[in-house]
């Protein structure tokens, strides 16, 4: 075969082979499909904390705890209608002639078989024979009541003296510094010790008698007077990393008054880390209101109160322990679940939490 022959068939050969694969090529290749837009709905920084908090089991245990105390507290009056006693009614005929309770476990009964005709599921107090379960019912109110009224006290406190001090800054930034440091550095078990009773013979009358919202509001005073300076010291840290921030310094720049930049610019951002510092107060200041009630400093008779009923119990530990533990236990779950919850808290807040 001559090579002028040879050329002509691959020529051939070529243009026969390319044209298939040119067609197939042309037909394979169209356009892709536009694809389609997906909807992205935005999240709120709310909205993130809340699926946090939501995926965190012992937060929300812990959460229902702390919900459950306060329902409780909330609903008093309503529990002891149902139940059918108040918590100031004593019942002589469950006491012997000592004053012990009579029955199990002083005097725990689930049925009305007994001498008072009545239900007594925590039994009865020594001596007194009021019932248990309606002490620790309102002792819960007086207990979450003066807790939380002197914890959003110093809260607000503390949230406006960390904004200014840090906003404002210089020697008034140095001075509110020093005094804080000061408080903190002050004893207020003691100086509640000492204060305390010095008030209340003021308010008290000619017969010597302090009412029981004088006694309460002395009590949430003190606290929220040596409660703030965390707040404060808090709020001042994030307010020094927060005026120099781009919206601060552009609404600086628009005219805007200093009210209108610490009130609406900064204080809104600052939500979180007041929320867990409340959080965390509230159980500080219950084991606070305990321990003077327990010192018979705080609340007394005939206010139910868990630390005075702690206080009260202590000569009856070895003859009817359950007194005692039943308030002890209270408080310790209130404080654990406080506490624990506090923390799911602050991680659910934190956006570069891992959990």
């Amino acid at each position: 075969m001559s090579e002028t022959t040879k050329a002509a068939e691959l020529e051939l050969r070529s243009d026969t082979v390319g044209a298939p694969l040119a067609v197939e090529v042309s037909d394979t290749m169209t356009e892709p499909a536009p694809r389609q837009q997906q909807d992205f709905v935005g999240k709120s920084p709310a909205r993130l904390a809340w699926l946090r908090l939501r995926r965190d089991r012992s937060g929300i245990v812990f959460g229902l705890i702390v919900f459950t105390y306060v329902l409780v507290a909330i609903l008093a009056p309503l529990i002891g209608s149902i139940y059918g006693q108040k918590p100031t009614t004593g019942h002589s005929e469950l006491l012997n002639n000592s004053g012990q309770p009579t029955g199990y476990l002083g005097g725990m009964t689930f049925d009305s078989n007994n001498a008072s005709k009545q239900v007594h599921v925590l039994g009865v107090e020594p001596q007194s024979g009021r019932d248990i379960f309606m002490q620790l019912v309102y002792g819960a109110r007086t207990s979450l009541g003066i807790a939380f009224a002197a914890s959003i006290l110093a809260l607000i406190f503390g949230v406006i003296i960390g904004v200014v001090s840090a906003y404002v800054g210089g020697w008034v930034d140095a001075a509110i510094s020093w005094f804080v440091d000061f408080m903190l550095a002050f004893p207020f078990l003691l100086f509640a010790i000492a204060a305390i009773p010095v008030v209340n013979s003021r308010l008290a009358d000619e017969r010597g008698f302090v009412s029981v919202p004088e006694r309460v509001a002395t009590i949430i005073i003190i606290f929220a007077a040596f409660g703030w300076m965390a707040t404060a010291r808090l709020v001042r840290g994030q307010v020094l990393s927060m005026r120099e921030r781009e919206y601060v310094e552009a609404a600086r720049a628009a005219g805007a008054r200093t009210g209108h930049i610490l009130f609406r610019q900064i204080l809104p951002n600052l939500w979180a880390p007041i929320l867990v510092t409340f959080a965390l107060t509230v159980p500080a200041t219950v084991t606070g209101e305990a321990s003077l009630s327990f010192l018979n400093i705080g609340v007394v008779e005939p206010t139910p109160d868990w630390g005075r009923m702690i206080g009260n119990s202590i000569i009856w530990l070895q003859s009817d322990p359950m007194y005692t533990l039943i308030p002890i236990f209270s408080i310790f779950m209130l404080v654990l679940s406080f506490n624990l919850f506090g923390d799911s808290v602050r991680d659910a807040l934190d956006p570069k939490s891992t959990r």
